[in-house]
């Protein structure tokens, strides 16, 4: 129906020729003569309708049509545009035909009975009435018809991937939208020609033309995914297609994405971390559920990134009160905006304090209790941190160590501590401070398990990578180049890192401290790697642009302290299997508790005090592995060797 909407709204809007309104015009006005006519014989006897008069009557107004017309020339304006102005042109048109028939008859019969004039009249009444009234009958047509066409031009027509229940599914969520139109199912398998699901046709395609004429022949805007998992198969096949083509790829996300949502917002383009990493890690989120359910749970760095996902998640699992604390203002307010409009019934309050800042911690763990812990407030942007070294140990390792203490003061069951990558083998202050912070972690764990310290608090701590789409992050960055018409910044062609979603990490921290037995580090298989020169190129199809054309790519240099290829967390030399296929635990050399408190007392005391030399040697010193990379703390690796 939308394609025959479309043929005929587009022979309407082109424009009719005149030679065919001359023809139409000629026609209308005899049929407005030969209704006179029969008027004219009912009233004064069939003679009028037939023989001679007749004849005459009607050769007189095709005589007298041509001639009105070809000099007003009203078949030469355009029907759609029809104007007052231009029904005076009629006007002219049947007066110029009354006065040639009325002249004709006049000199046939030399007297006009009454009968004669007034059939003249009404000659003149239906013929301009029968012009006028068609041209607006197709004016209206033509409204009728191209209103239906900028309706279904609005209503994308998407083609389904696939033949499975989710496809099926997806039939009946959009067969009311009146954004998405499905027109078909599209595999690569072979079909039969005749193969109809859901009364819909299955196509299915073998290469590029066969794909493209597909699109051709059914109108096609885009291509719906029904998985994340599809469309990351598909990204350098049909999706790669689809961009080429012009054609949007479209998913429809988790139940997760959609909560709250109105049904047309349910379909989104693909997006690039739809395309990246690999299949997402499976948790039993009812174990997570049975251990989190009526505790009272506590995030520091509740506003960022991984913290509020945290809150999110945890707000679903029937948890007694989640307490938020964190130092930004206004990400605060506006977390606290989003828990209070999907999570009514949720009992949580807002925290604003610094973990560097001791009776503030305090503070929150004496008014609330938390039963649970998890730390994520840190600072993690690399350059930053090269460059203010002293404020990395004050919040990643000073921070934790506040958190950590309070936990045991206040007999917390378990603190979960939320590390990264790059804290193995570190190249930077950044990933130093946060081993630094897993050491102290680590050893307070232990120490409590040896009996050397008093305190039940269990330490358990999470590695991954870089998370999709976080603050600051590379595809935010790249996204806003791209918007600005570029370049897009990348600091090495060859440089690579593993990838993970932000809900993904979060459910890793969570089963993390669900199954956590003791003082564990965590990591996990993350897949490959991806190019980061790769992914800016896959962001730049995605926007249907082209690389050197529209938008450039621009290799600035490695920063300070940044790795070209980031630590693999999942090898078999340095990890241990779980009982989850795809989590491990880390080997890492264990320090006694009080060699590293007093490593970090006196790391903290130099990062107070500002004595950037002094912490970066002993930073060094503790974690021997620390070697500095595009720094100006080389200097000090370089001295060691000595």
């Amino acid at each position: 129906m939308a394609n025959l909407f479309d043929r005929l709204a587009g022979k309407l809007s082109t424009f009719l020729d005149s030679r065919v309104i001359f023809i139409l015009d000629c026609l209308l006005s005899i049929i407005a003569s030969i209704f006179a006519l029969l008027c004219l014989g009912y009233m004064r006897g069939t003679m009028y309708a037939s023989g001679n008069f007749a004849l005459l009557w009607l050769s007189s107004s095709l005589v007298a049509t041509i001639l009105a017309m070809l000099i007003f020339k009203g078949h030469k304006l355009i029907i759609r545009h029809t104007s007052l102005h231009d029904v005076l042109v009629f006007v002219e048109e049947v007066a110029a035909k009354f006065a040639i028939m009325f002249v004709v008859m006049l000199v046939a019969y030399r007297q006009l009975y009454k009968g004669v004039l007034f059939a003249l009249f009404a000659d003149g009444f239906f013929t301009l009435f029968l012009l006028v009234f068609v041209r607006l009958a197709m004016i209206v047509v033509y409204n009728y018809f191209m209103k239906k066409r900028q309706t279904n031009r609005r209503c994308q027509r998407v083609l389904l991937f696939g033949t499975g229940d989710k496809s099926m599914a997806a039939v009946v969520r959009l067969q009311n939208s009146t954004h998405y139109k499905v027109v078909g199912f599209l595999t690569e398998e072979p079909q039969p020609s005749d193969l109809r699901l859901a009364n819909l046709p299955v196509f299915s395609y073998q290469d590029d033309k066969q794909f493209k004429q597909k699109i051709n022949d059914y109108d096609v805007d885009a291509v719906l995914f029904t998985s994340e998992v599809d469309a990351k198969q598909e990204r350098d096949g049909l999706v790669k297609k689809c961009l080429d083509l012009n054609v949007k790829p479209l998913i429809i996300p988790n139940i997760n994405e959609i909560t709250g949502r109105m049904l047309h917002n349910t379909v989104r383009n693909v997006k690039i971390e739809d395309l990246l990493g690999r299949e997402e890690i499976q948790i039993s989120m009812d174990a997570i559920k049975a251990n989190f359910q009526g505790k009272v749970v506590m995030v520091t760095g509740a506003a960022g990134s991984i913290g509020s996902e945290l809150c999110r998640q945890l707000a679903g699992f029937g948890i007694k009160k989640l307490i938020l604390f964190d130092n930004a203002e206004t990400p605060m307010h506006n977390i606290r905006l989003e828990l209070e409009e999907k999570f009514p019934d949720l009992t949580f309050v807002p925290v604003i304090g610094d973990v560097r800042q001791g009776p503030r911690v305090d503070f929150a763990f004496r008014a609330y209790r938390p039963q649970i812990v998890f730390h994520a407030a840190a600072y993690k942007h690399v350059p930053l941190m090269e460059e203010n070294p002293c404020e990395a140990i004050r919040v990643n390792v000073h921070g934790t160590h506040t958190v950590a203490d309070k936990c045991i003061e206040y007999d917390v069951e378990k603190m979960v501590m939320i590390s990264t990558d790059k804290a193995v083998n570190p190249t930077n202050v950044m990933g130093c401070s946060k081993r630094i912070a897993e050491i102290y972690v680590q050893s307070l764990g232990l120490a409590i398990e040896r009996g050397e310290i008093k305190g039940r608090t269990k330490f358990v701590t999470t590695r991954f990578g870089n998370v999709l789409g976080s603050n600051g992050s590379v595809i935010p960055r790249f996204r806003e180049q791209i918007e600005k018409g570029g370049p897009i910044t990348v600091t090495h062609p060859e440089i690579t890192r593993f990838f993970m979603t932000i809900p993904e990490a979060c459910r890793l921290v969570m089963e993390a401290a669900t199954f956590s037995t003791g003082t564990q580090i965590f990591v996990f298989d993350m897949g490959e790697s991806v190019k980061i020169d790769d992914l800016a190129k896959r962001m730049i199809d995605l926007a249907g642009l082209k690389l050197g054309e529209d938008i450039q790519i621009v290799y600035t240099g490695l920063r300070p302290g940044e790795k070209l290829y980031e630590e693999v967390l999942s090898n078999k030399e340095n990890t241990t299997k779980t009982t989850h296929n795809r989590i491990y635990v880390a080997k890492v050399r264990e320090y006694s508790y009080k060699e590293a408190l007093e490593a970090v007392n006196e790391m903290e005391e130099h990062s107070i005090f500002v004595r950037i030399p002094e912490m970066v040697m002993k930073m060094k010193e503790f974690v021997p592995e620390f070697v500095s990379k595009n720094s100006v703390f080389e200097k000090y690796d370089k001295h060691e060797d000595k």
